[in-house]
């Protein structure tokens, strides 16, 4: 694709607002926004001098001229996004969590494929350069192999139970929203995905999955531990335990540094990579080298549906079914 990547945002929240000013990053602009609210849409384009805003948000995907749509609306709408963009010849990019089910991502999977066209998950553990550093290491087996992750990640969010971190109906819940980060940075430093699969998990008084503790083990004797809670602070951290050293991130979804630690010495190595705030000129950059390029490695999907399918998994033995979810 010789010509310009034409970017349509639905939504205009804070990913949409990142993702403007990402496009302009790289000295573009996004072409068009669309919204619920209308209002909303007029105001988010001239912010970022956007030359196109839609009356409904069905226009947006009849538009000839879009050639890829960034979906940064609520999980439980992705899929009917999707399909709406695929049916009409858009690339599409999603963010976490990309579906709520392996149905609904292999359904969406399918359709791709008969369009020719490419999904990506706006998954910033995919895109950030300190964890393309530290796969290349951990494959050269730098520091050994790989035996134990650890992750945490806790959010104090307040009892409200009409916002969407504790609404069924906006799809809450500390697993597609937080824990989609800890699966998915477990899974890529795992040389294979896990088979085995055990959990605990608390629900919230409207029985969205508050907490969850969750173990993962695979063929290779590569474990991990998650602690997952919606309404009680941990740090976002995430420890890779190798046979030479371990490497510590903080603030992992967006790391971009790693502290790592000499098994025998103790002796502390700090690198950097990147930057915290640039998660998704990264993310984009990937999106638009698959799209000019077919080359799609850098999306890391096959990841996307494993750590989907965990996920799956999950709340269906917890027993925890949005309202009219098919899985």
């Amino acid at each position: 694709m010789n010509k310009e990547i034409k970017w349509a945002v639905l939504g205009t929240g804070v990913i949409a607002n990142e993702m403007a000013t990402a496009l302009q990053k790289m000295g573009k602009k996004l072409y068009s926004v669309g919204n619920r609210t209308h209002e909303k849409a007029v105001d988010f384009a001239k912010k970022y001098g956007v030359e196109k805003v839609y009356d409904t948000i069905e226009d947006l995907f009849l538009d000839d001229e879009v050639d890829v749509v960034y979906l940064t609306t609520p999980h439980n709408t992705h899929y009917e996004f999707m399909k709406k963009a695929l049916t009409n010849g858009k690339h599409v990019f999603v963010e976490k969590s990309i579906t709520l089910n392996s149905r609904e991502l292999d359904e969406m999977s399918e359709l791709a494929k008969k369009n020719n066209l490419i999904i990506g998950e706006a998954m910033t553990i995919w895109h950030m350069p300190i964890y393309k550093k530290l796969w290349e290491d951990v494959k050269n087996e730098k520091y050994g192999k790989v035996q134990m992750i650890t992750v945490n990640f806790g959010s104090f969010k307040e009892y409200n139970m009409e916002n969407r971190f504790f609404n069924m109906n906006l799809a809450g819940g500390a697993l597609l929203d937080i824990g989609v980060y800890a699966i998915s940075v477990v899974r890529s430093f795992m040389d294979e995905k896990p088979d085995e699969v055990v959990s605990q998990w608390m629900p919230s008084p409207t029985g969205s999955d508050e907490r969850a503790t969750i173990l993962l083990k695979n063929k290779k004797n590569q474990m991990a531990t998650i602690a997952l809670a919606m309404h009680s602070k941990q740090p976002k951290r995430t420890v890779i335990s190798m046979e030479k050293a371990y490497v510590e991130l903080m603030e992992f979804p967006r790391a971009h540094e790693a502290v790592i630690v000499d098994a025998e010495t103790g002796e502390k190595e700090i690198i950097t990579e990147g930057r915290f705030e640039d998660a998704l000129f990264y993310e984009m950059q990937d999106m638009e080298y698959a799209i000019e390029t077919g080359d799609t490695t850098g999306l890391l999907f096959e990841y996307t549906k494993d750590v989907m399918d965990i996920m799956t998994k999950l709340r269906k033995e917890w027993n925890m079914r949005y309202p009219k979810e098919v899985w």
